[in-house]
């Protein structure tokens, strides 16, 4: 079950993982709110969301990935535009953002808070999404007859890769508390750096998408 590809959907996965979107600098204001455990918690549900959000891509995309290449092509270009998309929104509304991630305080929350917090955030974060629905797909063997199944393995792989990454940003924003609220400019570097990276892979997967057009 395990695809061909899945040495390249491994440094893809890490790509966009490692680009902080909305799921991580939520993590990392958590951490800087309220501390390491209520990142964590807040991590471990956002895995939870993006995994659910895995699940409905594979079961609803697997078989039009199967019998239309064209779909498929289409799929990419559309994923691929999109990143494109988030990451210029993301370069140009850095410091807002990571103004309100700084300013988000409150009563401490309850674990279980943070987590259900955690997965909504994973649930709505469009960056998982296009990857699941776009970037995903092109590192399935379109030829097998696990097409589902293969969705779902690569998903739940990327989940687990986000917690550990994810999980080592809360933990290290957490013992490092001071420095990152000190100047909300260490966040918006973070975030033009992540709206570069999606950019770049944006552009990544068009042009994956013209090549396998070109090529049928």
């Amino acid at each position: 079950m395990i695809p061909n590809r899945f040495a390249e959907f491994l440094v893809a996965t890490i790509l966009i993982i490692l680009a902080p979107g909305p799921s991580v600098l939520f993590t990392i204001a958590q951490a800087i709110s309220w501390g390491k455990k209520i990142a964590v918690a807040t991590v471990i549900g956002n895995a939870f969301g993006m995994f659910l959000i895995s699940i409905f891509v594979a079961i609803g995309l697997g078989p039009f990935l199967q019998n239309s290449k064209l779909f498929f092509n289409a799929v990419q270009w559309a994923g691929g535009g999109y990143l494109i998309y988030l990451g210029i929104s993301a370069i140009s509304k850095s410091k807002v953002h990571a103004d309100q991630m700084l300013g988000e305080l409150g009563n401490r929350p309850s674990l279980f808070k943070s987590i259900k917090d955690g997965f909504w955030v994973g649930v709505l974060n469009p960056k998982s999404v296009v990857f699941f629905a776009a970037i995903l797909p092109q590192f399935i063997d379109r030829d097998s007859e696990k097409i589902v199944q293969q969705l779902i393995f690569l998903g739940f792989i990327f989940c687990i890769i986000a917690v550990i990454s994810d999980g080592s940003y809360g933990i290290l924003a957490g013992t490092i508390r001071s420095w990152l609220s000190d100047k909300s400019s260490r966040l918006i570097t973070m975030r033009r750096i992540g709206g570069a990276v999606m950019i770049g892979l944006g552009i990544f997967t068009i042009f994956s998408a013209a090549i396998l057009s070109a090529s049928n």
